[in-house]
């Protein structure tokens, strides 16, 4: 590479940066929902400025930015969002959905003042403010679609077992979305969400509440390693949450024990590359800069190999490993019935 194609490559670093704030502001504020509404005939800056209440000033600089970084289109004076950006950034029930992630990225980066400090001195920035949990439960709303449209596909008889009923926990459930949206698939199952930050066990509630399904859906507050509940669960999950968790061997052995025979345990998860050279593939270099979030606030992204070791020293069965369309990774324990 010569020296002005590696200028004109971080040139690009920077843009992404206000790319990516560009559309933060564009989901925070509603512009990108408003365009699709108004469909092919789109809306000129004024008109989306009035209708998401926001000031003209801004919102016309924000619609031009929008158009120069090609995250809208412009028919005339009018603009215009191309659906395939409209699925991607708003369509919560899709695999492809990253609006949480630019949600949580941004939200996250508003720490990082402090990211050099934890460098010099390796001091984690361990108590995030409640923004953050808010946004990563935005941020794993695409989980539960690649659980729902990915992970299923490929375990059929998992699902004619929900589909008869039982019960099941979600470990460290944040805010209960992925227990909600399985009462609502599953009918006939009973599920229990064990969460350990209070803030995040309120709300919860709060959004199991808002649904009506406080029959089927109970949210503990409790550490996990401590959760209880020996041989009670057909199936026992985390989703994007063993990682995340102090003591990750712990959990799984608390999670195993909860796992009654026949019963399993499932880990929905994005995994570190394993070689230098999917470093540099597009979901490496994204992976690889959640890791310093990640190690910021004491904890961890894993590769296979680092999962399938936790499943080792937890004393588990070794985990059947399954890769997904979307580059998550689902290991699988089963308990002998």
């Amino acid at each position: 590479m010569t020296l002005d194609d590696r200028f004109d490559e971080l040139v690009s670093a920077l843009s992404g940066f206000y790319r990516t704030w560009v559309v933060y502001l564009g989901l925070e504020l509603g512009f990108f929902a408003t365009l699709r509404s108004a469909g092919s005939d789109g809306l000129t800056a004024d008109e989306l400025a009035n209708r998401t209440g926001c000031q003209l000033e801004p919102s016309r600089a924000w619609t031009r930015a929008a158009h120069a970084f090609d995250l809208i289109g412009a028919a005339g004076e009018r603009a215009v969002v191309d659906e395939d950006v409209a699925v991607v950034l708003l369509d919560e029930q899709r695999p492809e959905y990253l609006g949480g992630q630019f949600l949580a990225t941004i939200v996250a980066s508003l720490d990082y003042e402090r990211m050099a400090d934890f460098f010099r001195t390796g001091r984690p920035f361990v108590n995030r403010p409640a923004r953050f949990r808010r946004a990563i439960e935005r941020l794993t709303v695409q989980d539960i679609a690649v659980f729902f449209e990915e992970a299923l596909a490929l375990l059929p008889d998992l699902v004619v077992a929900l589909a008869r009923g039982g019960r099941v926990v979600d470990i460290h459930c944040g805010g209960g979305r992925w227990l909600i949206a399985m009462a609502r698939r599953f009918p006939d199952l009973e599920l229990v969400g064990v969460e350990f930050e209070p803030d995040s066990a309120e709300r919860a509630v709060a959004n199991v509440a808002a649904t009506g399904l406080e029959r089927r859906i109970r949210i503990e507050t409790s550490d996990i390693p401590t959760m209880g509940h020996a041989g009670e669960f057909d199936l026992a999950y985390f989703q994007y949450a063993l990682h995340q968790l102090a003591d990750p061997v712990g959990s799984l052995r608390a999670a195993w024990a909860a796992v009654r025979p026949g019963g399993r345990l499932l880990v929905l998860d994005w995994c570190l590359p394993s070689t230098p050279d999917d470093d540099r593939t597009l979901l490496g270099q994204l992976l690889w800069g959640i890791h310093l979030d990640e190690l910021f606030m004491g904890s961890r992204l894993y590769p296979r190999e680092g999962f399938v070791e936790l499943f080792e020293r937890a004393g588990l069965p070794a985990p059947e490993l399954i890769d997904l369309p979307s580059g998550a990774s689902l290991f699988v324990a089963a308990r002998a019935g």
